[in-house]
């Protein structure tokens, strides 16, 4: 997702302005939803919606993640940078049925308490909100956009995502050869976005991304740069910010990185992930989730 362009759940011309003007005084901007050449997310259920919240409970931003194990639910560090507490919803279609006369979506509850017999099922809460040591975007390349947030309801599943060893991508940099360049992103954000209108479905979609950089000077091995397939699709938007960037086709759980922003305000297929394929990274998110990397990471082959 987009961190500047943040979902309200009732949006207004004046938040359009304000995020208009942010957009024009930065160049990185946080990044958002799955766009162009998309389908519907039932292979990984692990990946979710969550909703950020004020000291006082009031909805503040939303971003979506991925389940590591059934507490530990990893995200981008501009997500949880700000609010005080958060929801995580696992729904395909969380907030597909949200009423702006409600405010709520029926069946899920979103973007408010959990629906009756969700909870700890198909959503969670949490007031564990941490982060790698994001503090803006300004920061690019390293913006340490890593973020946990930790459940208090665990969710069981039979699969989750799972962290590529470090050092997986770094072969890329410079000799891709035959070694698989395919990437698939996924995520809850907006689906479309132009000068006049944003178009949001809140369900999670998942799209087939290349790579394009690792070395770039927005990558510059703390990013990796992915492009959708043709005509700019296939790439992400706001509110996928924090969504997994899967390593492979559609049916990997392997996460490489993690949105986290692109240069194109109008999200035309363009996206940069925080690699976490990295040995710091991967020693934070342990030791602040308290699991061993034997858990959570896969070995390099």
């Amino acid at each position: 997702m987009r961190i500047w362009k943040k979902l309200r759940a009732r949006g207004g011309a004046a938040a359009v302005l304000a995020v208009a003007a942010v957009l024009a005084l930065t160049t990185a901007v946080p990044a958002g939803a799955v766009t162009g050449d998309y389908t519907k997310d039932t292979e990984h259920p692990f990946v979710g919606l969550v909703v950020f919240y004020g000291p006082t409970g009031e909805f503040h931003h939303r971003c979506s993640g991925s389940l590591l194990t059934p507490t530990v639910f990893l995200t981008a560090g501009h997500c949880t940078a700000v609010g005080s507490s958060a929801r995580v919803y696992f729904q395909q279609d969380a907030g597909a049925d949200w009423s702006p006369d409600t405010g709520t979506d029926p069946d899920t509850g979103y973007p408010g308490p959990c629906a009756e017999g969700t909870l700890g099922t198909q959503c969670a809460e949490s007031s564990k909100l941490y982060n790698y040591g994001y503090t803006s975007m300004a920061e690019v390349p390293e913006t340490k956009d890593v973020g946990l947030v930790i459940l208090e309801q665990p969710i069981l599943l039979e699969e989750y995502a799972r962290l590529a060893a470090p050092g997986t991508l770094d072969a890329l940099a410079s000799r891709r050869g035959q070694q698989e360049t395919t990437f698939t992103v996924s995520g809850y954000g907006i689906s479309e976005v132009n000068p006049v209108s944003d178009t949001s479905f809140r369900e999670r979609l998942m799209a087939e991304s290349k790579l394009t950089n690792l070395t770039s000077a927005s990558a510059d091995g703390y990013n990796i740069q992915t492009n959708g397939n043709g005509k700019g699709m296939g790439g992400t938007c706001t509110a996928d910010s924090g969504g997994p960037l899967f390593y492979g086709g559609i049916t990997s759980n392997l996460i490489t990185g993690i949105t986290s922003f692109n240069h194109n305000r109008y999200c035309k297929g363009t996206n940069f992930s925080y690699r976490t394929d990295r040995q710091d990274v991967i020693d934070w998110i342990t030791k602040t989730a308290g699991i061993p990397a034997a858990d959570i990471v896969v070995k390099a082959p």
